[in-house]
Order: C-alpha cells, then structure tokens, then sequence
C-alpha cells in the first residue's frame, strides 16, 4: 500500500508570500506613520514666569501642509482639545504652494479658535504661495492672531507676558536657490532684545536659533524641518530644508544661554508624501515658574 504524497508548496510560492506580506506590513507601517498623531509633553521651568502663569499650557501646530486627520478633522482636533491648551500656536506652513488647498486649513482653524485663543505666524510655503494677503485676512476672519512681525501683551490675573512672531524671511526670496535673507528679521529681534521681559517667540525657522538666542528670546517655538523627514534610529533626522543632511535641529528641545527652542515635526508633508520614524506630532508644554 503506498503512502499518501504530502504536497509541497514550491519555493518560489513560498518566497512570493513572503514578499507580498513584508509589502503589505510597509505599506500598513507607512500610513500608520503618516496618519497617527503622537503627543510630546514637556514641563518649561523658568523663575521669570509669573506666578499667575504657572501651570499654564501652550500647544504647538506646524507643518499641516493640507494634511487631512479625520472628516472635518475632527481627530486632530481631537488630539488638541483632549490636552486643555490655554492657547494654541502655530508656526507656519499651514497650506502647500504646490497643492494650495486654503479650505482643509480653514477646516482645523475653525476648530482650533473654539478650544482655546490661537497665535500664528507664517512659514515658507505661505510666503511663495503668492496669496498671503487672502491666508492672512482669512485667519484674522477667524479670530487667530496673526503675529508676523508683531508682538503682544498676555494677561492672566495680575500678570502679563510677551507673545512675538517674526515673518518667514522667504517672503524677500523666491525659491530655495535664493538662499534666506534674514535682514528683516534681525531688525525685529533686535528691537525686542531690551525687553527684559518674559518672552515666547513664534518663528517658522529652527536652524536660526543662535539669533533667537543674542536677541534674548526665552522660549521659542519653530517647525520646518518635517523631523527631518526620514528619522533614523539612535541618529535623528535625515535631512530638513536650509539644513542639509543630517540636520542639527529637527525635534525636541534645545538649549542655549538663557534660550530654549522647542521644534515641532509638523504634521503634513510637502514634496516627500512619506514618514518613516517620523509619526505627525503636537508638541505641548506646560509653563513652570519654580
């Protein structure tokens, strides 16, 4: 009596298998990096703070670049609201130039200004977009304080501290191969230098922060590096716009003198659609006064 063949799966099945799962992982790993938004608290310390100011949270929004989160973006806003902000801030690149879409931007704004008073400044892509003027009247339409180039008191109880924003410096360029004319933009910190004051500077621009330190800027919030776009493990980003590979500033806190930059990672993408390592990010820090 002959035994029963056990039928084999021929190798070159098996290996086919095997690359259509690893596919299918990447392709699921990819939109969970794009797609799943992480939240990065952190406690700011400093004995210029006024009492009346302790404990008080800012959330930080950069980079949407049109990005969708959800109808109406509702999970976005979501994230924002479940951390209570006392304000919102927002450190350009809200819109793409090559796929302007003003309305998905609108969409999160509407939503941001009913949770908590929102504070904007512009980025790159909303200065060579060529529609500032339309984003801008939009966004002060809807109740945000648009700060390029301006400053403001922020009053809590008994207490005031200074919000500032400087204006993208693109806005005197025309592309990437102009370089970046910061003139206009040393001006400005220059002026608010003798304010011994508490001061939180909004700027698009992290690879400036050795200027947002000689001007006296405590606390900083910057974005335009997308993370670096592809982070690698244990090393960092891969490459940010106006810094090159292997960029300095792409994430977290940095420190310097009496200066603390906090960089967002954004939540959009502009010409690479991809994250890796990299999920979108809200950063959220808290004020402390002791």
């Amino acid at each position: 009596m002959r035994g029963k063949k056990v039928s084999k799966t021929p190798k070159k099945h098996k290996i086919l298998i095997s690359v259509t799962a690893f596919i299918i992982g990447i392709i699921f790993f990819c939109i969970w990096q794009n797609n799943s938004i992480v939240i990065t608290k952190s406690d700011y310390i400093n004995v210029k703070i006024p009492s009346d100011f302790d404990d008080f949270v800012i959330a930080h929004i950069s980079d949407l670049h049109n990005k969708k989160f959800g109808g109406n973006q509702i999970n976005l806003l979501n994230k924002v609201q479940g951390v209570s902000p006392d304000i919102i801030v927002i450190t350009g690149d809200l819109i793409d130039r090559r796929k302007y879409d003003l309305d998905t931007a609108m969409t999160f704004i509407r939503g941001a200004v009913d949770i908590a008073p929102v504070y904007y400044v512009s980025g790159n892509h909303e200065a060579w977009s060529k529609k500032f003027s339309l984003i801008k009247e939009s966004l002060i339409g809807a109740g945000v304080y648009v700060l390029d180039n301006t400053e403001l008191r922020l009053s809590k109880g008994n207490s005031w501290i200074n919000i500032l924003g400087v204006s993208d410096p693109d806005f005197l360029t025309s592309s990437y191969m102009d370089g970046t004319n910061i003139d206009e933009m040393l001006e400005k910190l220059n002026q608010w230098s003798v304010d011994e004051s508490f001061k939180i500077l909004l700027s698009h621009r992290p690879e400036l922060f050795d200027f947002y330190c000689d001007s006296g800027m405590d606390l900083i919030f910057t974005g335009h590096a997308h993370g670096g776009q592809f982070r690698i493990p244990f090393v960092g980003g891969l490459v940010a716009p106006d810094q090159g590979l292997f960029p300095k500033f792409t994430s977290g806190s940095y420190n310097k003198n009496r200066s603390t930059m906090f960089i967002s990672r954004g939540l959009g993408n502009s010409i690479v659609p991809i994250r890796v390592f990299n999920r979108p990010e809200i950063v959220v820090v808290t004020l402390k006064n002791k």
